[in-house]
């Protein structure tokens, strides 16, 4: 399975077998240190340039991973439902990450990626064949079934406990302090793009769980996982702002007026 090295990017000697490349290698370009005023790059974090809800539309396929031609990093991935009325520059979250759509045809789709996109996320645990959660930008028409997501990614989290009860699945993950600050109990969270409603948050641990029906498990890749393995986490946005304005002296100014 691929992996990163804190430093930059590095491919696990027991992956590369599987992995076929051509010239520059995937190795030579994730361990590298290159400028990158040449890659792609992704919009400013505070940039909202699509919006999503958190309902998966359909799981699809990684059928290739490597360099592109232009010296960044690409994912090409089988799908169906969400090239419905595709477009080069369109934005699909995959996994929770809001990517560009750079090539199409009738059954797949390209997407790349920045240095930046494969140190916040799980993106780089991907390997030929591995199933991804896909969900297309929102249309001012669309059903609001989940939360406002943004596909910009706050980190990561690890699946530490996955156990049965009845034709359920609890599912515990650990993460940073810094991310588990916006958990907060019946809140909204999205774990590889899924909105989900955590059920508890465990400080002393720095873990949060959640619960997934029958049905969910059939149509995300969370279940597919195993405990170990890496999920990508996006917070309620409305906490951080909510917290900016505690900070900024924002009520303070209100009381005073």
């Amino acid at each position: 399975m691929a992996t990163l090295t804190s430093s930059f990017f590095a491919i696990s000697s027991k992956t590369l077998p599987r992995l076929t490349f051509s010239t520059p290698s995937a190795l030579t370009l994730l361990s590298t240190p290159r400028p990158l005023s040449h890659l792609r790059r992704s919009p400013p974090r505070n940039t909202i340039r699509s919006l999503f809800t958190g309902i998966v539309e359909e799981m699809g396929h990684v059928t290739h991973l490597g360099p592109s031609a232009s010296g960044g990093f690409d994912i090409k991935i089988a799908a169906a439902t969400v090239l419905d009325g595709v477009r080069l520059g369109d934005s699909i979250a995959v996994n929770g990450t809001c990517l560009t759509v750079t090539a199409f045809d009738s059954s797949h789709f390209t997407v790349g990626l920045a240095p930046e996109t494969l140190r916040k996320t799980s993106l780089s645990e991907l390997e030929p064949s591995s199933a991804v959660n896909l969900e297309r930008a929102v249309l001012p028409t669309s059903r609001m079934g989940g939360h406002f997501l943004q596909g910009h990614v706050d980190g990561t989290g690890e699946i530490v406990a996955m156990v049965p009860e009845e034709d359920s699945l609890w599912i515990k993950v650990k993460t940073k302090k810094e991310i588990l600050r916006y958990v907060v109990p019946k809140g909204y969270i999205a774990v590889d793009g899924t909105s989900l409603t955590v059920v508890d948050v465990f400080d002393e641990e720095d873990c949060f769980n959640f619960m997934l029906v029958a049905y969910t498990q059939q149509k995300v890749v969370i279940p597919l996982k195993k405990v170990g393995m890496k999920v990508n986490l996006e917070v309620d946005i409305l906490g951080k702002y909510v917290e900016r304005l505690l900070s900024s002296g924002f009520v303070e100014s209100i009381k005073s007026n």
